[in-house]
């Protein structure tokens, strides 16, 4: 008869560095890509729209769309509040583990932003 495996729950650290450069490539990826589901439903739009003038708005909505995938160019428009559950292990300093991922999500923010998009600007 095997003896039962014991088991030994892993522990990750994850630095704030590596937070701040996750969260910034999350940001940057979402300013240049709308998502797929999206696209497809475009593309069916504009197979049903009967409009001339309408069917001309959407196809240079996927045409923009299609040049900021390609030219990595933010598509500057509003795309949402990043949102994410954190997991601490008990006795964990909850007001300082808020505060510096507070201060890691700040400066993503800033990293994740690009020239060339009115709110890139710095403030």
């Amino acid at each position: 008869m095997r003896k039962p495996r014991k088991f030994t729950p892993m522990s990750t650290t994850i630095r704030q560095d590596d937070l701040i450069r996750s969260v910034a490539d999350a940001l940057q990826y979402i300013s240049y890509y709308h998502p797929m589901d999206y696209i497809e439903s475009l593309g069916r739009a504009y197979e049903l729209e009967e409009s001339p003038a309408a069917k001309d708005a959407i196809a240079q909505i996927l045409t923009n769309s299609k040049m900021s995938a390609i030219g990595h160019r933010p598509i500057c428009q509003d795309t949402g509040m990043p949102t994410f559950e954190v997991k601490a292990p008990v006795g964990a300093n909850q007001i300082v583990l808020k505060k510096l991922i507070r201060e890691a999500i700040a400066e993503a923010t800033r990293r994740g932003k690009l020239p060339g998009c009115r709110w890139a600007t710095p403030a």
